[in-house]
C-alpha cells in the first residue's frame, strides 16, 4: 500500500516537472520568468508564485515575474527584514506550512493575499553567494512542503543562470553602445572591411571625408574610395597582415583618397587586421592631412588670439565708462552709434591722449562683432622691417629669422575688427598692401603665394593732418578715401572742460582703490586749478596728474602739487569775443557748483567790472564777463535760436539761474 502511494506521488512530481519543463523550455528573458511562474503555480496547485533578484546591499528584493490567482501581477520591490523570504535570501531553504500571517506579522502583504502558508528556495550563485529566490504562497495549509522545495530547486538553478544570462547581455550592449560611441566621436575616419574590401563599419568622419552616408558605403567595395597609388599599398599591406608581418601598418603621407563625388585629398592612415570568428577584417584609420593642417592653423589662431586678448585683459580700459556729459562728447557717442551698426570704415581724429582707442572700443562693442575680438596695432610702435609681418603674417623661411609661420593680426581679426592706431606712421610700401585688403578683402602672408580672404571692420586713428601729409607725399591719397568713409573728430579736453570735474573724480576714486589710499574729497581750489588747466596732453595727461596726485595724498582730499600743473595756466586770458571758450568756463562752473553744493560766490561792482578796473581772475569773474558779452551780443535775448543760451549751449533756466547767482541784471550793465 505504501510503495502504491510513493508511485502515485512520483507520479505527480514527474507531471508537474514536465508540465513546468515544457511551459519554460522554449522561454527566455522575461518570458521566462512568466512562464516558470505560472507553470509553477499550476503545477503545485498553489495560489501565488513568483521569482525575485536580490539588491547589491541585500537589503531589498525585486520581483522579475509575479503570479496569483490565475493572473499575472505588476512586479513590486520590498525590504528583506520581516519577511517570510529573510532567511531564504539568507541561504536557507524555507517551509511554513501554515499561519504565515500571524508568524509574519510586520509583512502586510501577507494579509493583503490571504497567504497561509510558504516555501522558498535561494537562487545560489557559483560562488555561493544569493542573487535572488523563487518562492510560493497558498491560500490553506502546505503540508508537503518538501514536495515543493525538491521541484523548486531544479528550476532555481535554471532562473539564476538566465539572471546572469541577462545581466552579460545587458553589459554587452551597454559595451557596444559605448564602442559605437567612441567610434562615431572618433575625428579619424574609420573603415573596417573583409578580405574582398567589403566595408562593414564607417564611422561619421568616414562619411564626412569621403562625402557620402553609411548607408550607402556599408556593403559596398572600398575601391571607390581608394586612388590608384591607395589601392596598390592597400593590397602590399593586407599580404603582410595575412603573413602575420606586423600588427599594423603605417603610412605617413604620399597617398590619396578619393572622395564620392571623384575629389581627392591627401592622406595619412594606418591598417590594423585581426580574425573574427575564423574571418579576417582589416580596419583603415585615415586622416584628410588637409583638413589636419587646416585644422593646426586654426588652432595656432585662436592660441595667438587668446595670447593676445589675455595681453587685452591686463591692460586697463574704461570700455564702458566713456566719462563726460559735454555737449563735444555726447555728438561723439552719438557718431559711434550711428556707425557702429555698419561694417563702414572708421576715422578717428584727435590730439594725443583725447580717447581714440576707447571710442574704437565702443564702436566695436556697439557693432555685430562684439562677440569677436578687437585687434589693436600701434603702427608707430612697430620696427619699419617687421610692420608688414605684424599686419599680415609671414612663411617660414620668409626672411632671416622667420622660423616657423606667423600668423597676422588681420587673420587674428577675421569676424572681428582690427583697430589701425596711428595710420599716418603707416609705410608708404605698407599703405598700397593696407588699401588692397581695404578693396577686395584679401592678401599674402610674407614669402607666401596663398591668397588669403578676410571679413575685419577697419577702424583707424592719427593724430596727423592726414591732407597735409597726402600733400608731403607720406601718405597715399586713394588710401585716404578708403579709411575716411566716416570720419569722428575727438575733441580736446580743453573743449569739453564741463568733463573735467566728472574725470577728476572718476580717476581720484579708481587709483584711491588700486593703490589703497583714503582719498574720498576734491578740494573746490584744486578743482578750481584743474579746470582751469588748458591740458595740452588731454585725458591721458589728467589721468596721470590725478595717479601721481593720489600717490602724494596724506590724506582724504587730493593733493594736487604744484609743479604738476604750470602756474601760467592758473588764470588763463581769454578773449570776451571767444564764445567757444566762453561756453565752455561757464559750462564746468555751473556743473562744478552743482556737484559741489557751494554757496554764490560774491560779486564785483558792476561799473568796476564793466570800466575793467578790477582784474579778477577767479572761475566765477571770467564765467560772468563771458556771459555778460554774450547777452549784450545777442541783445539781451536769453531764449530762443538766437538767445544767450543757445551761444552759450546752456539750458535757459540754467543760464537765468547762473545769472541770479552771479548778480548780473540788464539795468545795472553798461551798454
Amino acid at each position: 500500500m505504501i510503495e502504491a502511494h510513493e508511485r502515485a506521488a512520483q507520479a505527480t512530481d514527474d507531471a508537474a516537472l514536465r508540465a513546468i519543463v515544457q511551459g519554460v523550455e522554449a522561454e527566455t528573458g522575461d518570458r521566462f520568468f512568466a512562464s516558470l511562474v505560472r507553470h509553477l503555480a499550476s503545477a503545485l496547485g498553489v495560489a501565488y508564485a513568483f521569482v525575485t533578484e536580490l539588491s547589491a546591499d541585500k537589503q531589498r528584493f525585486r520581483t522579475l515575474a509575479v503570479w496569483g490567482r490565475g493572473r499575472f501581477l505588476d512586479d513590486f520591490e520590498v525590504p528583506v527584514a520581516g519577511t517570510p523570504c529573510e532567511a531564504v535570501l539568507n541561504g536557507e531553504m524555507s517551509h511554513h506550512p501554515e499561519r504565515l500571517c500571524q508568524l509574519f506579522p510586520e509583512d502586510t502583504g501577507l494579509l493583503d493575499w490571504g497567504a497561509e502558508s510558504y516555501c522558498g528556495v535561494p537562487l545560489i550563485d557559483p560562488d555561493g553567494g544569493v542573487s535572488g529566490h523563487l518562492a510560493i504562497f497558498d491560500d490553506k495549509p502546505m503540508r508537503d512542503g518538501p514536495r515543493g522545495i525538491a521541484i523548486m530547486r531544479i528550476f532555481a538553478a535554471r532562473a539564476r543562470a538566465e539572471i546572469e544570462r541577462l545581466h552579460a547581455a545587458a553589459a554587452l550592449r551597454a559595451s557596444e553602445e559605448r564602442l559605437a560611441r567612441i567610434l562615431q566621436s572618433a575625428m579619424d575616419a574609420i573603415v573596417t572591411f573583409d578580405d574582398a574590401l567589403r566595408v562593414e563599419l564607417f564611422n561619421e568622419a568616414a562619411e564626412k571625408a569621403f562625402g557620402v552616408p553609411a548607408t550607402q558605403a556599408l556593403g559596398g567595395s572600398l575601391e571607390r574610395f581608394l586612388g590608384p597609388e591607395f589601392a596598390g599599398a592597400l593590397a602590399s599591406a593586407m599580404t603582410a597582415a595575412r603573413g602575420g608581418a606586423a600588427p599594423y601598418v603605417w603610412a605617413p603621407g604620399g597617398l590619396s583618397a578619393r572622395r564620392a563625388d571623384g575629389g581627392t585629398f591627401p592622406v595619412e592612415t594606418t591598417l590594423s587586421s585581426v580574425e573574427v570568428g575564423g574571418r579576417r577584417l582589416f580596419t583603415l584609420i585615415l586622416r584628410d592631412v588637409d583638413q589636419r593642417r587646416r585644422a593646426e592653423e586654426e588652432l595656432r589662431r585662436l592660441s595667438l588670439q587668446n595670447a593676445y586678448l589675455q595681453e587685452e585683459i591686463k591692460a586697463t580700459h574704461n570700455v564702458d565708462e566713456i566719462v563726460g556729459q559735454s555737449r563735444a562728447l555726447t555728438d561723439v557717442l552719438d557718431q559711434v552709434r550711428l556707425v557702429a551698426s555698419t561694417d563702414s570704415s572708421v576715422l578717428l581724429l584727435g590730439e594725443t591722449g583725447t580717447g581714440k582707442e576707447l571710442v574704437a572700443r565702443a564702436v566695436h562693442l556697439a557693432s555685430a562683432r562684439r562677440d569677436r575680438p578687437l585687434i589693436k596695432v600701434n603702427c608707430a610702435a612697430l620696427p619699419v622691417g617687421l610692420i608688414e609681418s605684424e599686419l599680415f603674417g609671414h612663411e617660414k623661411g620668409a626672411f632671416t629669422g622667420a622660423n616657423e609661420r606667423r600668423i597676422g593680426r588681420f587673420e587674428l581679426a577675421s569676424g572681428g575688427t582690427i583697430f589701425l592706431d596711428e595710420i599716418g606712421e603707416l609705410p608708404l610700401e605698407t599703405q598700397v598692401k593696407l588699401l588692397r585688403v581695404l578693396q577686395e578683402r584679401e592678401f599674402e602672408r610674407l614669402g607666401g603665394r596663398q591668397t588669403l580672404r578676410v571679413d575685419v571692420r577697419v577702424i583707424a586713428a592719427t593724430n596727423r593732418d592726414l591732407p597735409r601729409a597726402i600733400a608731403e607725399g607720406t601718405f597715399r591719397q586713394d588710401l585716404y578715401y578708403r579709411l575716411n568713409v566716416f570720419p569722428v573728430r575727438i575733441p580736446p579736453l580743453r573743449e569739453r572742460r564741463e568733463d573735467i570735474p566728472l574725470l577728476v573724480h572718476y580717476f581720484t576714486r579708481r587709483f584711491a582703490g588700486k593703490i589703497g589710499r583714503p582719498v574720498d574729497r576734491v578740494p573746490r581750489e584744486t578743482m578750481d586749478r584743474l579746470v582751469a588747466y588748458p591740458w595740452p596732453g588731454n585725458v591721458r595727461e589728467l589721468e596721470n596728474v590725478i595717479e601721481r596726485a593720489v600717490i602724494l595724498s596724506t590724506g582724504a582730499a587730493l593733493e594736487v602739487a604744484p609743479e604738476l600743473l604750470p602756474v601760467h595756466a592758473f588764470a588763463p586770458t581769454v578773449s570776451v569775443s571767444t564764445a567757444g571758450d566762453a561756453r565752455a568756463v561757464a559750462a564746468a562752473s555751473t556743473a562744478q557748483d552743482a556737484r559741489a553744493g557751494s554757496a554764490p560766490a560774491s560779486t564785483a561792482d558792476p561799473a568796476d567790472v564793466a570800466s575793467g578796473a578790477i582784474e579778477d581772475d577767479s572761475l566765477e569773474a571770467i564765467e560772468r564777463r563771458h556771459i555778460v558779452a554774450a547777452l549784450r551780443e545777442t541783445g539781451w535775448r536769453i531764449d530762443g535760436p538766437n538767445g544767450a543760451a543757445r551761444v552759450l549751449e546752456l539750458n535757459p533756466s540754467t543760464l537765468r539761474s547762473r545769472m541770479k547767482k552771479l548778480g548780473i541784471r540788464r539795468s545795472t550793465e553798461v551798454t
